[in-house]
């Protein structure tokens, strides 16, 4: 009637192991940029480890589709992308101010480092979603215009335009914080 392709066990379970491995490999490698890339998107580490979850989810699931390792971060950005639009097609969660939100390096010197790197954190999240985004691709990422312009489905003029108004944002947003200072003190 029906004939089913056989496979031998041995290479059935061998393919099992390398793709375990693999995806282990891609998870130990990617989780924390990937983490802190969602906690940046949706501003809730509840919803942003949600979200990591179920992309690895969908990572493991087609792990065969994903040929060049090389490609493998933008790979899982863009499911995670996904993931988070699919969030608000089935619900709008709460979210959290940014904040409140414990990012990056805990080990910084100085007290004026972390009061800087906050109100650095703040005037990033300010910022309108389309600066944003680009803007923490750039910096948590370390991507080119050209990759992040291809993660966003967006010309790279564009994005280096958002790119330089986010930074101009940020460096107006400070100078007036510092002018604001200098008239209260003096």
């Amino acid at each position: 009637m029906f004939s089913r392709k056989r496979f031998a066990p041995s290479s059935v379970s061998a393919h099992m192991r390398e793709k375990q491995q693999r995806y282990e490999t891609l998870v130990h490698a990617l989780h924390g940029d990937l983490y802190r890339y969602a906690v940046w998107l949706v501003k809730d580490t509840a919803v942003a480890e949600d979200l990591v979850q179920e992309t690895f989810l969908r990572a493991w699931k087609s792990l065969d589709s994903l040929l060049d390792d090389k490609a493998a971060k933008a790979w899982l950005i863009t499911i995670l992308r996904r993931e988070n639009a699919r969030r608000f097609e089935r619900k709008q969660f709460d979210l959290v101010d940014m904040e409140d939100i414990p990012l990056a390096d805990e080990n910084l010197h100085t007290d004026e480092q972390r009061l800087q790197h906050r109100e650095i954190r703040r005037h990033m999240a300010a910022l309108e979603e389309e600066y944003r985004e680009p803007l923490m691709l750039q910096l948590i990422f370390g991507y080119s215009g050209d990759e992040i312009a291809e993660l966003l489905q967006l010309n790279k003029n564009t994005v280096m335009t958002r790119l330089f108004r986010a930074r101009n944002q940020i460096k107006d947003a400070i100078e007036a914080q510092s002018t604001n200072r200098g008239r209260k003190n003096g």
